[in-house]
């Protein structure tokens, strides 16, 4: 299915549950304050979604408004040859239409996500679903119809001075004019997106509904165990506590595992299924064409990643003499070091860190940061019913809104900074673009954000007055590259092996997923740890695999990130007004490619991922340095 013009932006990220209310512990040590009811949280720590909408009848009025002007768009259908001021008539209207259906079904959603189980929210949602698909039906007939034109006229409306500021579109609409299908058949496809959607809604339910069990360790009593401490329990320094976390999480998981596998096959299916209706090769080209991303540079990067293995073996065989732990098991990759690291950081004293750690990019950047923190964009705490991760998101006409688990360990302020990123670069790119080109593509979606926490990272390091700070912050760096750059290549490569499956007749059943992740597993980690048997189910937690080849750029880009933020420290203000003129406001105005060749990366060859090798090299050897004095 092709997608609307201004793609929405959801990153996900570890997802936590706080159920109670505490602010300090028997020694007066301040803690992470928990909420079991929205109601509890204090409202500054609440997004404010009446920015959006003051009340309930002002967003029955848009509803209303969005679908009948949707209705009478679809009387100029068929019209699009009569000259370019009609076509710039129809584009303007068609955004204007989109803008308000955007503003709609984003409140709609951000409502419903902190409020998940709620019976009204949800036919809340439903309705702005059946407003959408509404629209959709009106409207998507304008993507079939420009491709139709004949190409002498299309080509002449692509240098017409009047559709200048929509020159792009039109010509990635003539690029793609081969994978567009006849009417009847575009319409076909549209009816059938519920319904290929039905594989990663299915997920997201099962993935709620599954009871996980109480589990015992020695040094505690019976622990309650579900989807969101599961992370906390990773991260506790007591060991026996990490592998019964482990083991009843994923022995837990495997009970469902043909549930799972049917689920994501379906979606492996319907991904193959539409690339060859849209005559693509496979599922991949049809999914990168969707940016005008070559295929190579998918191939690409597993390959480079393969190179680079060696270096995560050797930070495996550094990280098990650092825990002192033999062997080393994958539910100990994410202990703590030191007690420090289990230390609670406020949201307050999180959000100095994140505008000082950001304050290189200007006065004008800080002052929307602050602007985001007091004015409540942000939604912080945890509650059981809210949604997991951590993502912005935001219409053309709104702000950008950031939803947050924050639960004070340092990962949750690099968090804040990366989210942080992704709302500047839509704050700055709907202030320079046009709504048909103010959505930015996925392939540069994580860059900016990426770039955040690596500035913040530099920030904090250069701060760092003893060598354990030192040794932790080096060993949190080593931590991003380990599950950005190598573990996002994995799930792709993952994603690519179970797509050729299908693609080539094979089962995607239970125990051949797991065999192929387990192989991966083994060949990523190397001899330094134990690619544990339940860690073979681990593709069965994955939301981003319902997403059809995502999360590759999740690599791409922090390779990217990595290379920008160099420029930046070594060149300083030559180099920031550079990527803010690019890549903060570019948008979805030229290929993305493009955009960052003139940022300063050229991301169609390897050297982005040969930079950041060298990186992730020299900030190993660092840490080993430390480690020997």
């Amino acid at each position: 299915m092709k997608k609307p013009f201004y793609q929405k932006l959801t990153v996900l990220a570890t997802a936590f549950c706080l159920l109670q209310v505490g602010a300090t512990t028997s020694n007066g040590a301040e803690v992470n304050p928990q909420y079991e009811k929205r109601s509890d949280i204090p409202s500054q720590y609440t997004w404010k979604l009446e920015d959006i909408y003051p009340n309930q009848k002002s967003w029955d009025k848009d509803v209303k408004s969005v679908v009948a002007q949707s209705d009478q768009f679809y009387h100029y259908k068929g019209t699009l040859g009569k000259s370019p001021s009609h076509l710039k008539n129809i584009l303007e209207q068609y955004s204007t239409i989109m803008r308000k259906h955007d503003k709609v079904y984003i409140y709609a959603s951000l409502k419903l996500h902190t409020n998940a189980s709620n019976a009204e929210l949800q036919s809340f949602t439903d309705q702005a679903d059946h407003m959408s698909m509404n629209v959709m039906e009106k409207t998507s007939w304008l993507y079939t119809d420009i491709s139709k034109l004949p190409t002498k006229k299309l080509k002449t409306y692509i240098n017409d001075p009047q559709l200048s500021a929509y020159k792009y579109v039109l010509e990635e609409m003539m690029r793609t004019k081969e994978h567009t299908l006849p009417e009847k058949m575009e319409e076909l496809l549209l009816k059938t997106a519920p319904i290929a959607s039905v594989p990663e809604s299915t997920f997201t339910m099962l993935e709620k509904d599954i009871p996980f069990p109480s589990f015992s360790a020695a040094s505690a009593k019976a622990l309650p165990l579900n989807r969101f401490n599961y992370s906390t329990y990773m991260e506790s320094s007591d060991r026996v506590i990490r592998e019964k976390a482990f083991q009843t999480y994923y022995h837990t998981l495997k009970q469902y595992q043909d549930t799972f596998a049917q689920t994501l096959s379906g979606q492996v299916k319907a991904s193959n299924a539409y690339a060859k209706i849209r005559h693509y090769p496979n599922a991949i080209a049809a999914s990168l064409d969707s940016n005008n991303i070559p295929v190579r540079v998918y191939g690409g990067l597993i390959q480079s990643v393969h190179r680079g293995l060696p270096l995560l073996h050797r930070y495996m065989a550094v990280k098990k003499q650092l825990l002192q732990v033999s062997p080393m098991h994958m539910y100990d990759l994410r202990a703590p070091l030191s007690k420090k690291d289990n230390q609670y950081v406020s949201f307050e004293e999180a959000k100095k860190r994140v505008i000082d750690g950001l304050s290189i990019w200007g006065e004008d950047y800080t002052d929307v940061l602050t602007k985001a923190f007091n004015e409540r964009w942000i939604d912080v705490y945890s509650t059981q019913d809210k949604h997991g991760g951590a993502y912005q998101w935001g219409s053309y006409d709104t702000h950008p809104y950031v939803l947050l688990n924050y639960r004070g360990t340092n990962d949750d302020i690099s968090t804040i900074a990366h989210e942080l990123g992704h709302a500047m670069q839509s704050y700055y790119t709907k202030k320079a673009q046009p709504y048909l080109t103010a959505g930015y593509p996925t392939f540069l979606a994580e860059i900016a954000s990426t770039m955040n926490e690596q500035l913040l990272w530099h920030d904090t390091y250069k701060k760092a007055k003893t060598k354990e700070e030192k040794i932790a912050l080096l060993c949190d760096r080593l931590e991003g590259f380990r599950t950005t750059l190598f573990r996002q290549t994995q799930f792709a490569e993952f994603e690519k092996i179970i797509h050729e499956k299908d693609q080539q007749g094979e089962s995607l059943n239970a125990e051949a997923m797991s065999n192929i992740y387990l192989e991966l597993n083994k060949k990523y980690y190397g001899p330094s740890i134990v690619s544990d048997p339940e860690i073979a189910v681990e593709w069965a937690k994955i939301p981003h695999l319902y997403n059809n080849f995502y999360v590759y750029q999740y690599a791409t880009s922090f390779a990217a990130s990595i290379d920008l933020t160099e420029q930046i420290l070594k060149e300083g203000r030559p180099a920031i007004n550079r990527i803010h003129h690019h890549l903060l406001t570019a948008g979805g105005s030229e290929n993305p490619l493009f955009i960052l060749k003139k940022s300063g990366v050229d991301m169609s060859t390897d050297q982005p991922i040969r930079e950041a090798m060298k990186a992730f090299d020299e900030t190993l050897t660092e840490l080993e340095t430390l480690l020997k004095q």
